[in-house]
């Protein structure tokens, strides 16, 4: 298990401009969800929004750029060293986000990336230490968070009603293995574990937010006719005693659901807007939720970590918990085996 305790300083660059209301930002790839990050706040946010677009070829974003009312540019650099720019948004392939995130801090910029983070629990080090000693926010992209249900889940988490907490079991499948393509999602140096990068990882961040660090993984996975490895299966075993099963057959449709099992009860969180609660002795309980645009609430949330506000909602230490168990995860299911954090 990885450990370390952070606590961010003051962030001084950003005090400086406490008179600002909006943070002005620069969003680093713009493919499919790139996109989506720009268009949930694009002219809808009161507190933040994107003054540039960060892409190898600006000549294929011209209608984005329109679309967007902002410039496209390949000259990164640059855009760094704008002193109008507050923050650094980055969807860029995985193994660009450490360098990318190092290079932000360096610079003076608060950094929000995509998940995951990093790869490896070393390497997500490297890039919280670098926020942390250049006192810049630094954020990372699990919109799962904020979805009403998962907050709701947690909300009962932490009231006790459910007893000793003494298990956790997550689906999620989203039928995009097909659907949307990026050469660089090809390879398994970019994508190890098969779809635990693109889907698992949002129910590993919801087992560590409910139960805390995870200490071993056992995992498995499938391919179907021999392409990508689009199915994966993990049984955790957390450091408070608790259990867990995380699931993720990617070809399937879109489904997301979390069920937390406690000594005295259950919660269970159904896509977005829907969570069941079933106590002892009681009738189930079914609870819906009004729809949010999470991307849009995520970086409004990151906007105000910048800004002093309140706390990002995933700490440097979730983060480097999430990744050591990601880390973990994927060479169980890579080697079919136990492996210790």
């Amino acid at each position: 298990m990885w450990r370390q305790s952070i606590k961010l300083k003051p962030l001084l660059a950003l005090r400086e401009k406490s008179e600002k209301i909006m943070v002005d930002a620069a969003m680093f790839g713009l493919g499919r969800w790139g996109k989506n990050l720009v268009r949930s706040v694009q002219g809808k946010s009161t507190k933040i929004q994107f003054k540039y677009g960060v892409v190898q070829h600006p000549e294929k974003y011209d209608d984005f750029a329109k679309e967007a009312n902002f410039d496209v540019t390949a000259d990164a650099q640059a855009v760094l060293a704008d002193p109008q720019i507050s923050a650094i948004i980055l969807a860029t392939p995985h193994v660009l986000h450490v360098e990318q995130i190092i290079a932000a801090a360096k610079a003076g910029k608060a950094v929000f990336c995509e998940k995951p983070l990093a790869l490896t629990v070393a390497e997500a080090h490297k890039a919280v230490q670098a926020c942390d000693v250049a006192n810049v926010q630094l954020g990372v992209g699990h919109d799962k968070r904020f979805w009403p249900s998962m907050q709701e889940l947690k909300r009962i988490a932490n009231s006790g009603v459910l007893g000793e907490l003494t298990h956790v079991e997550g689906n999620f499948t989203n039928e995009n293995l097909t659907n949307f393509k990026a050469s660089w999602r090809d390879h398994s140096e970019n994508v190890p574990g098969g779809s635990l990068t693109a889907t698992g990882i949002h129910i590993i961040d919801a087992c560590v937010n409910l139960l805390g660090p995870i200490k071993s993984v056992q995992g498995i996975y499938r391919q179907l006719n021999g392409g990508a490895q689009d199915t994966m299966v993990a049984l955790f075993d957390f450091q408070s005693g608790a259990t867990g099963i995380l699931s993720s057959p990617r070809p399937s449709p879109v489904y997301w659901r979390v069920h937390l099992f406690g000594s005295k009860g259950s919660a269970e969180a159904r896509g977005q807007n829907t969570v069941l609660l079933s106590l002892s002795g009681k009738p189930e309980e079914v609870f819906q939720f009004e729809t949010i645009s999470a991307l849009q609430f995520q970086l409004e949330a990151f906007a105000d970590a910048i800004m002093c506000k309140q706390p990002y909602r995933i700490s440097p230490q979730e983060i480097l918990n999430t990744v050591a168990a990601f880390e973990a995860t994927a060479k169980a299911v890579d080697t079919s085996s136990l492996v210790h954090l």
